[in-house]
């Protein structure tokens, strides 16, 4: 029996980083569109409160090992070079999901949570379905960029 090299434990690592990552935020996505689509104030409420433990703990940890465990595996790799195509094209994708979740889903988050600490019903709804469409094109991103993994084109 044959023990699994250096490369096969980070690709492992990668993938299992990637679908905690995207799993997450399918998930939450799922629960949040519920809980606006059910709109109680008291499951919105519930539902904000989750994201900044949620975020912090499994979405953020999660993108940096898919990212640093990806980019350890091209600088390991002799067949692999950071000026293919499908390499830069797939970093570029994976810093514009970070970027998107940066720069936008947590302002919403963070307005969705004060919209609800002044007991903002319909603010917190409003930032809420924001929230969700930031996770959207997030989850599109990252289902771009394992397309782009998978068949790595310009290869």
């Amino acid at each position: 029996m044959e023990l699994a090299s250096l490369h096969d434990w980070l690709a492992f690592l990668h993938v299992l980083a990637a679908m905690v990552w995207i799993g997450g935020l399918v998930a939450l996505n799922v629960l949040g569109t519920y809980a606006v689509r059910r709109d109680e104030p008291d499951g919105i409420a519930r539902f904000v409160g989750g994201l900044r433990v949620v975020g912090p703990i499994v979405l953020g940890p999660s993108s940096v090992v898919v990212l640093g465990v990806g980019i350890w595996l091209v600088l390991d790799s002799a067949a692999a070079d950071f000026a293919e195509t499908w390499i830069w094209l797939g970093l570029a994708l994976l810093a514009a999901a970070v970027l998107v979740g940066l720069l936008f889903l947590s302002r919403a988050g963070r307005a969705a949570e004060l919209a609800v600490e002044a007991g903002d019903h319909a603010g917190a709804k409003r930032q809420l379905t924001r929230w969700s469409w930031g996770i959207r094109l997030i989850v599109l991103l990252l289902v771009i960029a394992t397309w782009d993994m998978v068949f790595k084109p310009g290869a």
